[in-house]
């Protein structure tokens, strides 16, 4: 159509809830395409003999109906929008042609010029839907107008890209998992969060490096200093989160790994809520899965384990303050994944043996996991307490008890930078 050449096309957003939408060929396009259709709440048909798996699966669940069939004269009746995207070229343009007689927006992914509609590289972002156009037909390419939607998008969830909001941000607390230290590892969110708070309390276990990045008047409270006064150390910090909330600031109690993995996150919660104070949580990557496989080690593996148990070993096996049932870990064939138990490794490994645990069982500690400091230590169950020591292993480490570990050792250690 020649007067695409000449006239730029004039973007909008269509609000297709509950409105009739054709899409023509169930390929890969269709599989990259009808999810945003269904999010959008359009009411579906699809038309095509075939589909890829994917698609099926979507008519199988109910989200869309599927005729089995090629297109036919008549398809578009009553359609707000088409998709044309089967590989059968005279369908695509019997199927334009229908959809220009009958007024349809048209989008045909074999021939742009033949559509009536072009689809924008979009992106969202926290409410925020990003389009990107290009504005005439000379010279379009959609890799162009990806990469400037991800730069966009990219930009407004990590908060590089800053954008006033015209409205007023309700005061509370957001508890953010930040993963496992890799600042790249903390979720979309976390760091939207982050990049909005007035206040930051921050774990030593957490990222950092995000903590540069923060604005200057965003206040930073180190969670390892806050004073002990007439509390302990998390009644402090739970009264941090409760006087700044109260004081209607925007509160990020940014966390190592996940919240509520050793977190004591809901414990925080729990203060947030007798106070009747907003409390939002984020959850994060666990060092538990992530650091392990930062450095090569999967936690189940086909054959090998099917099951993989995370345990806290701040307290030793004797202490009576012990909840673990040691004897019981001792008589499984999975992964043991432990945390905060550098310090307490050799009891632990002498318990597992003495309750039946091989000590020739691999194990592998990784040390700052997923930083540019990781180190990774293997050992047995019978040599971990010495290696520990002659390596002089520092916490924070996460260490991993099981046949896994040689399984990691047969393929190349993956890089996490």
């Amino acid at each position: 159509m020649a007067e695409h050449d000449e006239h730029p096309a004039y973007p909008v957003g269509l609000r297709l809830n509950g409105r009739r939408v054709v899409v023509i060929g169930g390929g890969q396009v269709a599989q990259r395409r009808l999810p945003a259709l269904v999010a959008a709440g359009a009411d579906i048909t699809l038309v095509s003999p075939s589909a890829t798996a994917s698609v099926e699966a979507m008519a199988d669940t109910g989200e869309i109906r599927w005729e089995r069939r090629r297109y036919q004269e008549g398809d578009l009746a009553d359609t707000w929008y088409a998709l044309v995207a089967s590989s059968d070229p005279a369908a695509n343009d019997a199927a334009s042609a229908e959809a220009e007689r009958t007024r349809t927006w048209c989008v045909r992914s074999d021939d742009a010029e033949a559509a009536t509609a072009w689809t924008p590289a979009t992106g969202r972002s926290e409410g925020i839907t990003v389009a990107v156009l290009t504005t005439t037909s000379e010279g379009r390419d959609p890799r162009h107008s990806a990469a400037v939607r991800d730069a966009i998008v990219e930009g407004l969830r990590d908060g590089t890209l800053a954008a006033p909001h015209h409205r007023t941000r309700a005061p509370g607390v957001a508890l953010v998992g930040g993963g496992p230290g890799d600042p790249d590892l903390i979720t979309v969110r976390g760091r939207r969060l982050l990049a909005e708070a007035d206040v930051v309390i921050a774990d030593r276990l957490g990222p950092r490096d995000l903590l540069d990045e923060l604005p200057p008047h965003v206040e930073v409270i180190d969670a390892a200093k806050i004073p002990y006064g007439r509390y302990m150390a998390q009644e402090a910090i739970n009264q941090a989160l409760i006087d700044h909330a109260k004081a209607g600031k925007s509160v990020v109690r940014l966390k190592g790994g996940d919240p509520f993995v050793f977190g004591r996150g809901m414990e925080e919660a729990q203060a947030l809520a007798a106070e009747g104070i907003a409390c939002t949580v984020v959850p994060g990557i666990s060092s538990s899965i992530s650091v392990p496989g930062a450095a090569g080690i999967p936690v189940t593996h086909r054959g090998v384990a099917h099951e993989f148990t995370v345990v806290s070993g701040h307290v030793a096996p004797d202490d009576p303050r012990s909840l673990v049932d040691w004897a019981a870990l001792a008589q499984l064939r999975g992964t043991l994944v432990l945390l905060m138990a550098v310090d307490k490794i050799g009891a632990i490994a002498r318990a597992l043996i003495a309750h039946g645990k091989s000590p020739q069982t691999p194990v592998a500690l990784v040390q700052e996991g997923t930083t540019a400091a990781q180190r990774r230590v293997d050992a047995t169950l019978a040599t971990v307490g010495e290696r520990v020591l002659a390596e002089e292993v520092r916490p924070p480490a996460v260490i991993v008890i099981g046949e896994v570990v040689a399984v990691g050792e047969e393929a190349p250690r993956p890089s996490t930078h």
